[in-house]
Parts: structure tokens; sequence; C-alpha cells
């Protein structure tokens, strides 16, 4: 029952509802450019039987995978060295306020030239992106730790490790989780960006080459496909954020 409310019941409403909506606009263009949704599932539960799409799906996984866990694992403890640690703030805080707000994608051409055209540099621009988010959530989160609470924890005779663990850890975890599940979406859609061009695998090649193609049906293929690996992300997130923060 718990299974049901949490996962089952709302993704079926939600798809029910865009199903409806798609199939109404299926109707007023052309069945060619948007196909209907029944003759598109079709497409992309045959797909799930064919090699070829596990290929793109499992290139897809490992660039968004690697790149979230190489994000999260380099900045989450700056962001606890930055949020805890005045001097190392005031260093590293101009640096990071000047790129923050530079779009990291627009680096690809860079990034490409300096890594080559292989999985690094896709990696690489999506460990950016994400890791800049998760890197200001976990600082300000650490920042808003009450002086009293780490007074108190101090005044047990707690050193350095045990005030880390005791009190910055679990402060910054519950801002950790939810930059990165936040932030799932966005590295699909940057992980869309990075393999429309320059490889021959993953799902964004496939949408794009289906599209240039004319192939509609396998350009739905591809879309589901990343909207699968976009919801696996999200709940993988939430699943870790839960077993981490018990107490959140």
């Amino acid at each position: 029952m718990k299974f049901i409310k949490r996962f089952a019941l709302p993704y079926s409403i939600t798809i029910l509802v865009v199903c409806l909506i798609w199939k109404v606009l299926a109707i007023q263009v052309s069945q060619n450019v948007l196909p209907a949704p029944e003759t598109a599932v079709q497409a992309f539960l045959s797909a799930l039987i064919t090699p070829e799409f596990w290929h793109h799906f499992s290139a897809s996984t490992f660039r968004a995978v690697t790149a979230m866990i190489i994000g999260w694992g380099v900045a989450f403890p700056l962001g606890i060295w930055m949020g805890s640690s005045p001097q190392f703030d005031k260093f590293l805080s101009p640096f990071v306020s000047m790129t923050y707000p530079i779009p990291k994608v627009v680096m690809l051409p860079v990034v490409l030239l300096l890594f080559g055209l292989g999985d690094i540099s896709k990696i690489l621009i999506i460990s950016l992106i994400l890791g800049y988010q998760v890197l200001v959530a976990t600082r300000d989160g650490v920042r808003g730790i009450q002086p009293q609470h780490l007074d108190s924890i101090r005044s047990l005779g707690a050193g350095k490790w045990q005030l880390f663990r005791e009190g910055y850890l679990p402060a910054a975890l519950p801002h950790g989780f939810t930059a990165l599940r936040l932030n799932s979406g966005v590295s699909v859609a940057v992980l869309f960006f990075v393999e429309s061009f320059a490889t021959t695998r993953g799902l964004g090649y496939l949408i794009m080459d289906a599209w240039g193609q004319m192939d509609f049906n396998t350009m739905f293929v591809g879309i589901f496909g990343m909207s699968l690996l976009g919801v696996l992300l999200n709940e993988g997130s939430n699943f870790l954020e839960k077993i981490s923060c018990p107490w959140y």
C-alpha cells in the first residue's frame, strides 16, 4: 500500500494526464510528426527488448551517474570546509561568486578541445554544473548551524572529528542531497545536450539521429528512455537522502 501511494498512483495519474493531452494534440496535427501515444508507447516497449536501446541507455546512465558521483563527491566536502572555516571561505568565495553565474555548458567546446570527444569531457561538464549547486547548498547549510549547537558539542569534549561527525555533517547532508535531487533533472538535460553531437552512443544521440532521419517513433523511444533515466536518478537521490538523513 505504501508503494502504491508513493510511486504507482502519482506516476499513473501523471502518465494518464500526459497521454490524454498528447492524444488531443496528435489528433490536431499530423500523425507523422506527432504519433499517437499508443503508437509511441508500443515502439518504446518493442525497443526495450532490443540490445540497441540498452546500448544507448547504459551509455547515458554511466555518464550521468558518474558525473553525479564526481560532482557530489568533490563539492560536498568542499562545501562543508567552506561553511565551517571562515578563513577558507573568505579565500575561495570570490572565485565561486565569479564563476557560479557563468553557464558551464558554454565551456563545452573548450572542454572538448582539452579532453577530446570521449566520455571524460561530457562527464566533466555535467559534474561542473551539478557540483556548483551542491557546493553552494552545502556551504549555506553548514553556515546555518546555530553557534550554541556547536558550543554544546565542544563542551562535551568533542574534538575536530567529533565536531564534524555530530555537527557539520548532519547539517550538511540534507542540503547536499536536496541539491543532488533537484539537479538530477538538470543533469539529464545537460546530458542530452552533450550527447547530441560528437558521439555515437547515448540517448541524446539516439534522439537527434532519429530526428534527422524523421524517424519519429524512434525519436520518442529516446525521449521515453531519457525520461525514465531522469525518474530513476531522482528517485535514487530520494532513496539516498532517506537512508542517509533519517532524522530530517
